[in-house]
C-alpha cells in the first residue's frame, strides 16, 4: 500500500489520539515534519490511518513504538566540523577558567555527539572537571549511547571529521597532531564495530526527557547547552517555549549551540547574542 499523503484532519486525529492515551504531545511539532513521519509509519506498518488510530487506542506498547519512530535520530562523530572547531578555539577555552564545567546535550540521539564532546574535552585537559548530561525522548537511542558500540562501516566516513577537529592544529594548519583513534575507540573491521573506551562510557548522566513537557529535569544550571537539529521539527510557538527553558537553564554567561541551519527567531532572539556558530546568553 503506497501512502503518499495525510490530510490535516487525519494528522489532527492521530496527534490527539496519542495525546489522549499517553503523556506524549506532538501537537506543536511542525505539521510538515509530522506528516512525513506518519506517512512513513503507515507505509512501513502497511496500515491505514484508521487502523493506526485503532492500534494507538488499544495497544500501549504500540504507542511507545510510534513515539520513537516520530523522533529523528540522525547524528555522527564531530558533525559539522566548523562548529566543533568553534568549541575548541572559542568556547571551551573560556569555560576552562571555571572551577567546574556543566554541559547538557539535549536530544543526544545515539550519542556520537556526546562522545565527540568527551574526546575534545579530554584533548584539552578538561574532561575531569566537566559534568556531562545527555537526554532524549527515545530510550532506545539512549541505550545505544550508553553501550558505546557503533557500526564501523557506517562511521568510517566520519573519521575525517575527527581528523579535522582533533588532529589538525588550529594555530598551524601544516601541523598534524598525533592522536590515534584507539586512544578513544577500538575498531574491529571483521565484526564491523567501533567501540568507545570504558573511561568515556561511564561519564555522562543520561535521562529520558521530553523537551516539550519536562523542561530541565536535571535541576542544573549549565555553562553550555547543545540542542542541535531538534528545534527544526517544532513550530514557532514551541520553539520559543524551548528557548525560554534553555535561557533559564543557562548560567548568566552561558553558551548555547543549535544546528548549522537553525536559529533563534522571535522574542528570545533578544535574550541571546549570536556569535558565529554559537549564542551567548544575555543576563
Amino acid at each position: 500500500m503506497a501512502v503518499t499523503s495525510i490530510t490535516d484532519s487525519e494528522l489532527t486525529l492521530i496527534v490527539q489520539t496519542i495525546r489522549s492515551v499517553s503523556s506524549y504531545d506532538f501537537s506543536d511539532y511542525s505539521d510538515k515534519s509530522l506528516k512525513r513521519r506518519f506517512i512513513k509509519i503507515l507505509m512501513d506498518c502497511r496500515i491505514t490511518t484508521f487502523e493506526l488510530v485503532q492500534q494507538l487506542r488499544t495497544q500501549p506498547k504500540f504507542v511507545e513504538e510510534i513515539a520513537k519512530k516520530i523522533t529523528v535520530n540522525t547524528t555522527e562523530m564531530f558533525r559539522d566540523p566548523p562548529i566543533w572547531l568553534s568549541l575548541r578555539s572559542e568556547i571551551l577555552p573560556k569555560l576552562a577558567k571555571k572551577g567546574y564545567i556543566k554541559i547538557w546535550h539535549a536530544g543526544c540521539s545515539t550519542g556520537q555527539e556526546v562522545y565527540s564532546m568527551m574526546i575534545l574535552l579530554n584533548e584539552m585537559g578538561l574532561l575531569e572537571k566537566t559534568e556531562l548530561y545527555a537526554s532524549d525522548l527515545n530510550t532506545d537511542v539512549i541505550d545505544i549511547s550508553k553501550k558505546g558500540i557503533y557500526k564501523y562501516k557506517f562511521n568510517i566516513g566520519y573519521l575525517d571529521n575527527f581528523d579535522k577537529v582533533i588532529r589538525n592544529d588550529i594555530n598551524n594548519p601544516l601541523i598534524v597532531r598525533d592522536v590515534p583513534y584507539n586512544k578513544y575507540f577500538d575498531i574491529d573491521q571483521v565484526s564491523d564495530t567501533m567501540k568507545m573506551k570504558e573511561f568515556l562510557m561511564g561519564k555522562p548522566n543520561y535521562s529520558k526527557l521530553d523537551l516539550v513537557k519536562d523542561g530541565n529535569l536535571f535541576n542544573v544550571t549549565f555553562d553550555l547547552i547543545l540542542c542541535r537539529n531538534v528545534i527544526i521539527y517544532f513550530n514557532y510557538g514551541l520553539q520559543n517555549k524551548i528557548f525560554e527553558m534553555f535561557h533559564n537553564s543557562l548560567q548568566a554567561d552561558g553558551f548555547f549551540m543549535l544546528g548549522m541551519h537553525e536559529s533563534i527567531l522571535g522574542p528570545y532572539a533578544t535574550k541571546f547574542e549570536k556569535r558565529g556558530y554559537y549564542y551567548l546568553r544575555k543576563a
